[in-house]
C-alpha cells in the first residue's frame, strides 16, 4: 500500500528503555524515524498511550473509581505527547498537540479542519487526551482520529512483529498471521486492539497494520512495505 497519510498508534512503553520512564535513545530514534517518513511525503498523525506513567486497570488504587482513573490516564497521554513533540521538533519537524479540549499551553482543542491543515503543511499532528471520555482506550482514540483525518491506514506499533494465534513470548509454537479479517480478530478475541477500536475500523474499512516498534527505525520499513507484520482488513488475499 502506498501511503499519503497514516495514523501511528504507540504505547507509552514505546518511549521507555532500560527501566526508564523516558528513554532519550528511544525517543531520539523515534523522532528520526518519523522525520524519514515525513521526508517520504507521508503525512503523520500520532496517538500515544500512557502505560509508562499510569495504567488504570492495573494500578492498585482501591478507592479510585474507574472514571477518575481513566481521566488520570488521559492526562498522562498529554504528558507523553509533550515529550514526543519536543523530540520531533528537535529533529527539525513541526509538531502540534491536539486534545479533545483546550489544554493551554501544551495543546489546542481538536478540530478536524485545523488538524487536516496542519497535516497538509507537513506538521506532525499528535492526538492526546484519548477521546476525552472515560471507558475508551487510546486504541479507540487512535481508530477515531484515524477515521476523522481520513488516514490510509492505522499503524499499530507493538513489541512483537504482528498478530499471533497465541502469545509468542509464552509459546514457542505461536504462529504469526500475515493477514487477518476484522471478523477473525473479533471472533477469536486475538487482542490486537480493544473491541470498540477494531469494530470501528471494521465498520469503516480502515486497514490496520500491526508491526514491531521495538526498534523505531522499523516504522520506516513499515511505511515502505519492507517490514514484517500483520494486515487486518475486510478481505484477505
Amino acid at each position: 500500500m502506498k501511503f499519503t497519510r497514516i495514523l501511528l498508534k504507540l504505547s507509552g512503553e514505546a518511549l521507555m528503555g532500560d527501566g526508564e520512564q523516558y528513554s532519550h535513545r528511544r525517543l531520539g530514534a523515534l523522532a528520526q524515524a518519523v522525520h524519514k517518513v515525513v521526508q517520504e511525503g507521508v503525512q503523520v498523525g500520532i496517538v500515544v498511550g500512557a502505560g509508562n506513567i499510569f495504567r488504570a486497570r492495573s494500578a492498585n488504587l482501591r478507592i479510585v473509581d474507574r472514571v477518575t482513573a481513566d481521566n488520570v490516564g488521559m492526562l498522562a497521554t498529554v504528558m507523553n505527547a509533550a515529550i514526543v513533540r519536543d523530540y520531533l521538533r528537535a529533529e527539525g519537524l513541526k509538531a502540534t498537540i491536539f486534545t479533545p479540549r483546550d489544554q493551554r499551553p501544551l495543546a489546542k482543542a481538536f478540530a478536524r479542519d485545523t488538524a487536516l491543515l496542519a497535516l497538509q503543511s507537513g506538521t506532525v499532528a499528535i492526538f492526546a487526551g484519548g477521546t476525552g471520555n472515560p471507558y475508551f482506550t487510546t486504541d479507540s482514540a487512535a481508530a477515531l482520529r484515524a477515521l476523522e483525518i481520513s488516514a490510509d491506514a492505522l499503524l499499530k506499533g507493538t513489541q512483537v512483529d504482528g498478530v499471533y494465534d497465541k502469545d509468542p513470548h509464552q509459546h514457542d509454537d505461536a504462529v504469526r498471521y500475515d493477514s487477518l479479517t476484522y471478523g477473525k480478530v473479533l471472533a477469536e478475541s486475538l487482542g490486537v486492539m480493544d473491541l470498540t477500536a477494531i469494530t470501528l475500523c471494521a465498520e469503516h474499512g480502515l486497514p490496520v497494520f500491526v508491526f514491531d516498534m521495538s526498534k523505531p527505525e522499523d516504522l520506516v520499513a513499515a511505511v515502505t512495505g519492507d517490514q514484517k507484520g500483520t494486515w487486518i482488513t475486510k478481505e484477505t488475499d
